[in-house]
């Protein structure tokens, strides 16, 4: 078989496999590349006009839950353009992008900064069993790119969050990308409230809501004592993503409270309110920095619906998500 049908064969594999397996339920135009019941990408708190996107996500967000980001490539006269749609598993490459503005047709080049940073790039695996989070570099004529290293074949999911300058509200943009390779994809981790990751234990207290918002902190331990001593990180004491099974719908939580303010403490407990766009599985990411180095921390959650009373029978994972681990990791 020759490269072009190799690849071919592979992304049909990829589409059949997550089409069905993981319960992606919206149809993706494929001039567009756009879900089109997909509502307002956002940040949990935004206020947007959810009614007006239709669909499952806009219907959320009318009812008083949080809209869903992440699902399109284009939204609100803005596209992500990923310049790097196919890469290689377990090696590093470079991964390209812009963010090109609809009505003149050029490159993004001026941004406002938001948690210290530009523009903050998440890159999820189908299954949500690798999860990196990156800093790429902007050049001059707005092209963003930074080196990834993912384990394993199979499809994956980018996400570019940012606020172009000027802009009142920021948005969320996501965009295909596949690992070639064999792929075997996991299932979702189970449900649990305990991460362990680099000899650090994080425990979730709380529950993710729907229709509004649900108060989780996240306690930081190290061999058994608590961490009361955690550092600044993209101007908080931890950074929260929160991904939705199936279709991968982007939630980025903001933390209560920063450091400095007089009032948050840094640790052991890292504060945030979320709301879920919709019933069903999430998968919560945590990064959070002690001792000069930036740890990720994953969990398995249920926001509402039948599916949490059967999960939260079965024991938490052990295990969570580490830097350059397959679970997780952050990347500059």
């Amino acid at each position: 078989m020759n490269t072009g049908l190799k690849i071919t064969a592979f992304a049909a594999a990829v589409a059949a496999t997550f089409g069905t397996a993981y319960g992606v339920g919206q149809a993706v135009d494929p001039v567009t590349d756009r879900a089109p019941t997909a509502g307002h990408g956002a940040h949990d708190g935004d206020r947007r006009e959810g009614e007006k996107a239709g669909g499952e996500e806009g219907g959320a967000a009318a009812h008083g839950g949080a809209a869903a980001g992440g699902l399109q490539v284009s939204e609100r006269g803005y596209t992500l353009d990923l310049k790097t749609s196919r890469v290689g598993a377990d090696r590093k490459e470079e991964l390209r992008f812009a963010v090109v503005k609809d009505s003149t047709g050029r490159n993004v080049t001026a941004y406002q900064k938001e948690h210290d940073k530009e523009l903050h790039l998440i890159v999820a695996s189908r299954d949500l069993t690798v999860y990196r989070h990156l800093h790429p570099t902007r050049a001059a004529d707005g092209t963003w790119s930074t080196k990834v290293e993912l384990p394993e074949a199979g499809g994956y999911r980018v996400f570019a969050d940012f606020r172009p300058e000027g802009a009142k509200e920021g948005l969320t943009l996501g965009a295909d990308l596949a690992v070639a390779g064999e792929s075997a994809p996991k299932k979702l981790p189970a449900h649990g409230t305990t991460a362990t990751v680099d000899g650090y234990d994080v425990t979730l207290k709380g529950e993710l809501k729907t229709g509004r918002g649900g108060d989780l902190t996240l306690n930081v331990a190290k061999n058994g004592r608590p961490v009361t001593d955690l550092q600044p990180y993209l101007g908080a004491y931890g950074h929260l993503v929160a991904l939705r099974s199936g279709d991968l719908a982007y939630l980025h939580v903001h933390p209560n409270g920063e450091p400095g303010d007089g009032r948050t403490k840094a640790g052991p407990g890292v504060s945030f309110t979320a709301t879920a766009p919709s019933a069903g599985a999430y998968r919560l990411f945590l990064d959070f920095k002690h001792e000069g180095k930036v740890r990720t921390a994953a969990f398995t959650v249920h926001a509402g619906g039948g599916d949490e009373r059967a999960e939260k029978g079965e024991k938490g994972e052990k295990g969570g998500s580490g830097h350059g681990e397959k679970d997780g990791g952050h990347q500059h």
